[in-house]
């Protein structure tokens, strides 16, 4: 996944700027990000303090770590049973 220019602070900054007044095209002009950038920060980071997207970053990447270890336990199920299947 490409890796952003900004982080989750300065984007939160920047949807702050946002809620005190400021235009979302000029915002966006300012930054130097597109407005379907702007607009998916919004939805994703709107409202948050920069301690709630720290705690979203870690519990995404736990989730990602325990998606990866299903995965392959899945898969060594998968494997131990096609090869008890041959054996009889």
């Amino acid at each position: 996944m490409k890796r952003s220019r900004f982080s989750e602070e300065q984007i939160i900054g920047i949807l702050k700027e946002h809620q005190a007044g400021l235009g979302a095209k000029e915002l966006c002009r300012k930054h130097g990000v597109s407005d379907a950038t702007f607009y998916k920060w919004r939805s994703k980071y709107g409202g948050m303090e920069v301690s709630d997207a720290k705690k979203l970053k870690s519990l995404d990447e736990e989730n990602r770590k325990l998606k990866k270890l299903l995965a392959e336990q899945l898969l060594d199920n998968a494997t131990l049973k096609e090869m008890l299947g041959k054996n009889f």
